[in-house]
């Protein structure tokens, strides 16, 4: 991609007024944790909901999801506009119940409802998770896009010549790694969550309008003259399988969407309702994702609850969720339907005749789409789109992790006496090294043939699932004491991985009904789900009870006595049931449209 020079003024002007906001929203001196760690406490709702997206939005969506589109259809869509389940859980039972616990951290919340092993155990998954399927593979992708963009593949020698001749080591993709992780880490260590939240509502407002930009290019260029509708009909009939190119690719390719098909099999890929055997998304996902999947993401993933607990108030808190509803019912339009045109567009890589080939180069579909399709100018302006994913969720997960470490290990096991500003100092160092960490991995990952989004939904129904299990059954069941979550959760890690090792050897070329079932991650999230709730159940009917302060107010539901009535709005206007309701009933229309209609 050559940049004009009008295109890098508008990606470093972009850069510069983030950075005046990371440091005016910083700027004050951090004496009380709370201040660091929760933004004070402070954030109203449209920060809170734009900070929760943007953390959410990442090189996952922007590379890994518009590739996978490219390969699967709309169904890629399916974790996006599900999660508004998760949400109105969020938003009616969650937000209350966890705001009144008044902690700082979920494992913290772990620790008082079941005892501190827990607590330990979640901490630890947490920052191998933070590290593993948050900032490393948005880091790499990160890289990618710098790299490609900015031309350091070349200054660095791995260009066509130096590859021809045998070059393996691309330095251009490491030394954009390191800048990426630096720029994008430096504000999150120096500034804590509040520079992190008010950054982010710049960084939704430039991803959204530069994410409809390039679906609105490409839409015009699919039209070839006669508009966007007659290019949206072009893409629905490609990707329908109606021309005979669409149709003999997907016929060839089945076999690498449906576990267990044969050549020939039929696919829809304009449908968000897929069998049971699909690759990444069954219909199962729709219908028990929050369960295994969905309460563990929104509900007590640090990275992400940490916004809540930021929040002014219960009704800033709950509202913010609800902006966050309406735009993940966008977001497809920016992150899926590009994949949609591509596909579409009929790119050469879709006849390599390698799927792996075919993943590899589907992530770089959003780069080729913006280099041939948009403008002097927006180029640039686009490029800030991705650096404001990458930065966004980049920051947040550093400044969660730092949270963390600082607050479940160090003030926990090593300083317990530690002071408010020997705690914020603790979470720059924690967060520095972690980035650093991040660094490493992320250019391991350059040595793997992966598609991000496959990669990333793989991690988190690897570690998702059995936390689900024991937070829903611990929040409904007083009887559960801690004894019985641990041995829940280290026997639902543990399937986790026998089952890993089942899909990867034993089962790695077997077409049977067992083999096709388990081997989408889908499906193994959901198993290992089940296997936990079961155990912790059984546990919890055969072992004592819990003792009386683990189950005290704020640590198990008491539906008589929650606040689910109260941060509602005052007015029809800022209404959380009414604007709840109409997002709700959108996503039950979109469901509709692609499963039925298109």
């Amino acid at each position: 991609m050559e940049l004009h020079w009008l295109d890098y003024l508008a990606f470093f002007s972009y850069f510069a007024l983030l950075s005046l906001i990371g440091y005016l929203a910083g700027r004050q001196k951090n004496v009380v944790a709370a201040d660091y760690f929760l933004a004070g406490k402070s954030l109203p709702w449209y920060v809170v909901g734009s900070s929760y997206i943007a953390a959410n939005i990442s090189t996952e969506h922007f590379l890994g999801m518009i590739g996978a589109a490219v390969l699967y259809g709309i169904v890629v869509a399916t974790p996006e506009w599900s999660t508004i389940i998760a949400f109105t859980f969020l938003i009616w039972l969650f937000i209350p119940f966890l705001l009144t616990s008044k902690v700082y951290t979920t494992p913290e919340f772990l620790e008082r409802r079941f005892n501190s092993k827990m607590r330990f155990i979640f901490a630890l998954i947490t920052l191998f998770a933070n590290v593993t399927a948050f900032m490393a593979p948005v880091i790499y992708g990160g890289g990618l896009i710098v790299e490609e963009a900015l031309g350091f593949n070349e200054l660095f020698g791995l260009n066509e010549v130096a590859i021809k001749a045998g070059a393996q080591t691309d330095w251009g993709l490491f030394f954009s790694i390191f800048l990426i992780a630096i720029t994008a880490g430096l504000w999150a260590i120096w500034g804590g969550l509040k520079s992190v939240a008010w950054m982010d509502v710049l960084t939704i407002l430039i991803m959204v309008v530069g994410g409809l930009v390039v679906t609105i290019l490409g839409l015009i260029e699919l039209g070839a003259g006669d508009g966007i509708f007659s290019g949206f009909a072009k893409m629905v009939e490609a990707n329908k399988g109606e021309l005979g190119w669409a149709s003999d690719w997907i016929s060839q390719n089945v076999t690498n969407i449906l576990n267990g098909s044969e050549s020939g099999d039929y696919y829809n890929r304009m449908s968000v309702l897929q069998p049971i055997n699909h690759d990444t998304t069954p219909w199962t996902h729709w219908v028990f994702s929050f369960f295994y999947l969905g309460l563990w993401y929104t509900a007590i993933n640090q990275h992400m609850i940490q916004k809540v607990f930021a929040a002014k108030d219960m009704y800033n808190a709950r509202m913010g969720m609800v902006f966050a509803s309406f735009l993940k019912l966008l977001l497809p339009f920016i992150v899926v339907v590009p994949g949609l045109i591509f596909f579409a567009m009929k790119p050469d890589f879709l006849f390599s005749g390698s799927w792996d080939l075919m993943s590899e180069e589907a992530n770089k579909t959003y780069i080729l789409m913006i280099g041939n399709l948009v403008p002097v100018f927006l180029v640039g302006f686009l490029l800030a789109a991705l650096f404001g994913a990458i930065q966004s969720t980049v920051s947040s997960v550093l400044n969660s992790t730092s949270t963390i470490f600082t607050i479940d290990f160090y003030k926990e096991y090593i300083n317990p006496k530690v002071s408010e500003k020997q705690e914020i100092r603790v979470g720059r160092m924690a967060g520095t090294v972690i980035l650093l960490i991040c660094i490493v991995l992320a250019i391991v990952l350059t040595f793997a043939k992966i598609n991000i989004f496959v990669y990333v939904q793989e991690m988190y129904t690897f570690i998702g699932p059995p936390f689900s299990a024991i937070f829903l059954a611990g929040m409904l069941w007083k009887r559960i004491n801690g004894r019985d979550a641990v041995i829940a959760v280290v026997a639902g890690l543990a399937l986790s991985i026998i089952i890993k090792f089942l899909v990867f050897f034993p089962l790695a070329d077997s077409t049977s009904a067992f083999a096709s079932f388990i081997k989408p991650f889908a499906n193994q999230g959901l198993i290992v789900w089940g296997f936990t709730s079961a155990v912790v159940l059984i546990m919890g009917a055969i072992t004592p009870p819990a003792d009386e302060k683990n189950v005290g107010e704020g640590l198990v539901f008491n539906f008589r006595k929650i606040n689910l009535g109260g941060g509602l709005g005052k007015k029809w206007y800022n209404s959380v049931l009414l604007w709840w309701g109409l997002g709700f009933a959108m996503m039950i229309a979109f469901m509709l449209i692609f499963s039925v209609f298109v």
